[in-house]
C-alpha cells in the first residue's frame, strides 16, 4: 500500500468557481426543552476565489482570492451563499457500497429496519462514509418505511423486492383505521415499540453529533484510526464540525406504498384511490404528510442541522395531478419539519426537496423548500433556469445534484470531466450542493466517491488520500472485557488479489487503478507515506 503521513494536515481547500403545528401528532416522542438563541447569520464572508487549476491526472491547488467561512459549507450553500468550497455528499452514501458497512451488518445479523432502529448500528452506519470520504454532511442511516413502522404499521423490507406491507390500505374504512395511528404508537408485529423506536432514532442522531461535533463542542474521535480521523477533519473543514442531515420520504411515496402494498411500476391502485375517493385520499395524504414531517422534526430536535424530503414516485404523475393532489401535502410535510429547531444551530433546518423523474415538477417542488434536488434526467443548467422561471420575483434557488450514478463505474477521466461540468453548471445557482442524481449503486467502488469529493473540493491533499485507498479490514472484538480488537482479514473488492496488491505497493486496488495501471502511487504532503490503519469498533458496533 502506498503511504501518506498522518495525522492528516490537509491544505485549505480552494474554491473552484466564482460567481456573483403538529406537535400532538407524536406519541411519547421527546421535544427539546433547551432554550435557544437565534444565531445571527452574517453575509458570506468569502471572497471571489480564483479557483483551482485541474489537470488531466490530478488537482493542483492555487490560493489566490480564497475565502473562509465560520459555517459548514453545506449550510452556506443551502442558504444561497457561496462557501469557500463547494459542498458534496451522496444519497445512499451509508450502505452497501462500503465494505465496513457490509461487515457491520453481517456481524449484527439483523434486518434493515431493525438496523435503522438500533442507535449504535444506525449511528455507526451514518458515520462510516464521513470518515472514509470526507463528505460535507452525514445523512442519517434510515429508510422511508421507518416512520410507518414507528406508527404501528406492519411493514418489512424483502430482499430483491423492497418494502412490503402486511395489509394494504385501499378503502375508506382502512384509511380511517390507519389515520388513527400516531408516530410512536407501536408496537408492530415484529416487536419494536413505537415510542422506543422514536427514542432510538433520536439517540442515533445524538451519537452522530457527538462524533461530528457542533458549534458548541468539537467532535469526539476516541478509538478511531488516523485515517478515519483524517476523513472527519477534512469533512469538518474550516467550520470545525459536520452537519447531520435528517431524512424522510415524501407523502406521495408513503401513500403509494401503503395503497399498493409493495413496489409498483404504475401505482395504479394509489392513483385509483386518488381519483375515486378524493376524501379518503385527502385524509391519507394529510396523515402521511404529518407523519413524515414529524419524523424529520424529531431528527432535527435531536441535532440534525438540515433535512431532505425524498419522493421516489412523484415523477410518475402529470404536473396537473401533482399540483392538485400531491404538492399541498408535500408542503405540509415541509412545514411540519420546519417547525422544529435544531439544538446544534439554534435554528430551523434548511430543507431540500428531492424527487426522481421530476423534471416537469421542479417549479412546484420549490414551494416550501430551501433547495431542490435534481436527478440525472435533466441538465443541471436547465433545471436551474426552470426553477428561476417558476418564481421570477425570487429568482434562482439553491440546487443539489446531479451526477449520473452510472458514471461511477466509468474510467476516471470521464468521471472527472463530468464532475467539472456539474460544478460549472452549478455556478448559475446562488448555492450548489454536489450530489448524485439518485443513490449510490451497491457495486460502486468506494474509492471513486472519495476521489470525487477531492475533486469537488479542489484538494490535492485529499486527492492523494483518495488515491491511496481506504484498505478497510473487517474487525471483531477479541476479548470484549479487555477492549481489544483483532483483524479477521481484508475486505477485498471484486477482482482484488494478492498479486494485484503487491503490484500496487501493497495498497488496495480500485477498478480505476486497473483501468489506469500506469498511474503513479500517490504520496501525501512532503512525499511522506500513508500508514495503513484500521478502526477499532465502538461500543455501539455490533
Amino acid at each position: 500500500m502506498s503511504h501518506i503521513q498522518f495525522p492528516y494536515r490537509g491544505e485549505n481547500t480552494r474554491r473552484q468557481h466564482s460567481s456573483s403545528g403538529n406537535s400532538d401528532f407524536v406519541t411519547e416522542a421527546s421535544h427539546n426543552s433547551i432554550e435557544r438563541e437565534q444565531a445571527a447569520r452574517k453575509p458570506d464572508p468569502t471572497g471571489i476565489g480564483a479557483g483551482t487549476v485541474r489537470e488531466a491526472d490530478g488537482i493542483r491547488n492555487r490560493g489566490e482570492g480564497v475565502g473562509t467561512t465560520a459555517h459548514p459549507a453545506i449550510l452556506e450553500a443551502l442558504a444561497g451563499r457561496r462557501p469557500a468550497r463547494t459542498p458534496v455528499w451522496f444519497m445512499r452514501q451509508a450502505g452497501r457500497s462500503l465494505p465496513e458497512y457490509r461487515a457491520l451488518r453481517e456481524r449484527a445479523g439483523v434486518s434493515m429496519l431493525e438496523a435503522c432502529l438500533d442507535p449504535g448500528l444506525a449511528a455507526e452506519a451514518t458515520l462510516q462514509p464521513v470518515r472514509r470520504h470526507g463528505v460535507d454532511a452525514a445523512v442519517l442511516f434510515s429508510d422511508i418505511m421507518v416512520p410507518l413502522r414507528l406508527a404501528g404499521v406492519g411493514v418489512r423490507i424483502e430482499e430483491g423486492v423492497g418494502p412490503v406491507l402486511d395489509a394494504p390500505v385501499r378503502s375508506a374504512g382502512e384509511v380511517s383505521e390507519l389515520v388513527a395511528h400516531r408516530l410512536g404508537d407501536g408496537p408492530d408485529a415484529r416487536g419494536t415499540a413505537g415510542a422506543e423506536g422514536v427514542a432510538a432514532v433520536q439517540e442515533a442522531v445524538r451519537r452522530v453529533v457527538i462524533e461530528l461535533g457542533s458549534p458548541q463542542a468539537p467532535g469526539v474521535h476516541e478509538g478511531l484510526s488516523e485515517r478515519a480521523r483524517a476523513g472527519l477533519q477534512h469533512s469538518a473543514g474550516p467550520a470545525g464540525w459536520t452537519p447531520v442531515l435528517a431524512f424522510g420520504g415524501a407523502p406521495f411515496t408513503l401513500a403509494a406504498y401503503l395503497v399498493e402494498g409493495r413496489p409498483s411500476r404504475d401505482h395504479l391502485a394509489a392513483r385509483t384511490l386518488m381519483r375515486s375517493d378524493p376524501e379518503s385520499w385527502d385524509r391519507l395524504m394529510t396523515w402521511c404528510a404529518r407523519l413524515t414531517g414529524e419524523f424529520i422534526a424529531i431528527q432535527v430536535r435531536a441535532g440534525a442541522a438540515a433535512a431532505q424530503l425524498f419522493d421516489s414516485w412523484a415523477g410518475s404523475l402529470s404536473p396537473r395531478t401533482y399540483r392538485e393532489r400531491v404538492a399541498p401535502y408535500s408542503g405540509l410535510a415541509l412545514e411540519t419539519a420546519r417547525g422544529a429547531l435544531s439544538p446544534t444551530t439554534g435554528q430551523a433546518a434548511p430543507l431540500i426537496h428531492f424527487g426522481t423523474g421530476t423534471a416537469r415538477l421542479l417549479g412546484l417542488m420549490r414551494q416550501g423548500a430551501d433547495a431542490v434536488g435534481i436527478d440525472e434526467r435533466i441538465e443541471l443548467g436547465e433545471a436551474i433556469e426552470t426553477l428561476a422561471q417558476a418564481d421570477p420575483q425570487a429568482g434562482p434557488c439553491p440546487v443539489q445534484g446531479n451526477l449520473d450514478p452510472a458514471l461511477l463505474a466509468a474510467p476516471w477521466p470521464l468521471v472527472a470531466e463530468e464532475v467539472d461540468a456539474v460544478l460549472a453548471a452549478g455556478r448559475a445557482a446562488p448555492g450548489h450542493v454536489v450530489n448524485l442524481g439518485h443513490g449510490v449503486p451497491p457495486a460502486t467502488d468506494a474509492d471513486v466517491l472519495t476521489r470525487i469529493v477531492a475533486r469537488v473540493h479542489g484538494s490535492a491533499d485529499w486527492e492523494a488520500v483518495a488515491l491511496a485507498g481506504w484498505d478497510a479490514v473487517a474487525e471483531t472484538r477479541a476479548g470484549a472485557a479487555a477492549g481489544t480488537t483483532a483483524d479477521t482479514g481484508a475486505c477485498a473488492g471484486p477482482g482484488s488479489d494478492e498479486e494485484a496488491r503487491a503490484a500496487a505497493g501493497g495498497r488496495s486496488v480500485s477498478r480505476q487503478d486497473r483501468q489506469d495501471p500506469g498511474r503513479h502511487a500517490p504520496r501525501g504532503p512532503g512525499g511522506r507515506p500513508l500508514a495503513r490503519t484500521s478502526r477499532r469498533p465502538e461500543r455501539g458496533d455490533h
